[in-house]
């Protein structure tokens, strides 16, 4: 006879509530998990999409993500010619907000050459960006469809391709648009401040100016190598892939990616001390039974298991509950989650151990039941 399956079946309602609170804490954990992931994934995804090898950018910046960086745009011949570079390109990065029938839609625009490193990876439907003017490819998240239209700066530009899971490390989608419009959107002034600069004597016109350069290298040739050498360039800054990636984890996205470790950490501890009260409790509930099993001579080993038991139990429906609806509602979160299996197998074994170290508070209580206790009145 199993002790604890009888005194759940006893108890079922309440175990039930108290599984269903449990499953929606540690769902929240395991989001957080999944938070922590898809903000990582964010941050890596846009520096990932072109496939280079190398970022030059302006000298003492450390890339167009970390910081504002502003070069000549006839870099990208200069680059295209050291030796080892097999293809080099011009991109400009910037955020902006457009206004749309439902409000506004914050975007995350990339100006690129078409045939050049910086375009978008696969599409999945539409194509590709053929006309130097007025022409975007929008990410599905953006929720343009293909042949709508949109506005960005003076233009009116419609979407002839979709790509997928293309966002920014802030979590604004994506979309592309030509080298030439993207740089009359960042670097063209107002016809109102256009005049302004020309009453004031300042020269103004179209500078053909980006924000990186991106170069693909051969595989026999070094990209480090490629990297040492526009560095002696002096006026110019060049990193590598990794060096990039590196910059977006530790300084773009740092302090949030903390902040969630935090916040998990914290999670886990409030679990760990409401699975220990609960167990307590239902200990406390259990007291005279408890004293009866001593008075007729039980084992201890019959008791703790009782108590293990039951804690075990409501660990893993409570986990198992929770994955379920986090699994079922991620993709209703405002930034991605990115539930990974071996993160739920490591938090459901975080959830055993917890649940086995917070049983020891109603061991320790049932352990100091004295039997006569089920003799009293």
């Amino acid at each position: 006879m199993n002790l604890a399956f009888r005194d759940i079946r006893h108890t079922l309602g309440r175990f039930l509530l108290t599984c269903l609170g449990l499953s929606l804490l540690l769902g929240v954990v395991l989001s957080m998990i999944g938070i922590y992931r898809g903000l990582v994934d964010d941050a890596l995804v846009l520096a990932r999409s072109p496939g280079v090898d190398m970022w030059v950018v302006e000298s003492g910046t450390r890339g167009p993500f970390a910081e504002s960086s502003r070069i000549p745009g006839d870099i990208r011949e200069a680059v295209a010619r050291i030796h080892g570079v097999v293809a080099a390109g011009a991109v400009t990065y910037q955020s902006v907000e457009a206004q749309q029938a439902n409000g506004k839609l914050r975007l995350y625009v990339v100006g690129y050459e078409q045939g050049r490193p910086g375009g978008p990876g696969n599409l999945v439907a539409g194509r590709p960006i053929t006309r130097s003017h007025y022409e975007m490819i929008a990410d599905q998240s953006t929720g343009l469809r293909l042949g709508e239209r949109l506005r960005l700066g003076r233009d009116t530009f419609t979407v002839v391709g979709l790509t997928d899971g293309q966002v920014a490390s802030g979590g604004d989608p994506v979309v592309y648009i030509s080298l030439l419009d993207s740089q009359i959107l960042q670097f063209e002034l107002a016809p109102a401040a256009v005049r302004r600069e020309q009453a004031r004597g300042m020269s103004v016109g179209y500078t053909d100016t980006v924000n990186v350069v991106l170069a693909r290298v051969s595989p026999r040739v070094p990209a480090e190598k490629v990297v040492d050498q526009v560095l002696r360039w002096k006026h110019l800054s060049a990193m590598t892939q990794a060096g990039q990636e590196d910059i977006l984890i530790r300084s773009v996205v740092a302090k949030a990616r903390k902040q969630i470790g935090l916040f998990t950490g914290i999670l886990l501890v409030v679990s760990t001390v409401i699975i220990a009260l609960i167990v307590y409790t239902m200990t406390m509930d259990k007291l005279r039974e408890i004293a009866t099993l001593k008075l007729i001579g039980a084992p201890d080993r019959t008791i703790i298991g009782l108590i293990v038991q039951q804690a075990l139990a409501m660990g893993i429906i409570g986990f198992g509950t929770g994955a379920l609806l986090i699994s079922q509602f991620k993709d209703y979160f405002p930034r991605r989650v990115i539930l990974e299996p071996q993160d739920g197998l490591l938090l459901g074994f975080i959830v055993i151990v917890v649940c086995v170290l917070a049983s020891g508070l109603g061991v320790r209580l049932a352990l100091k039941v004295d039997p006569a206790t089920a003799l009293g009145g």
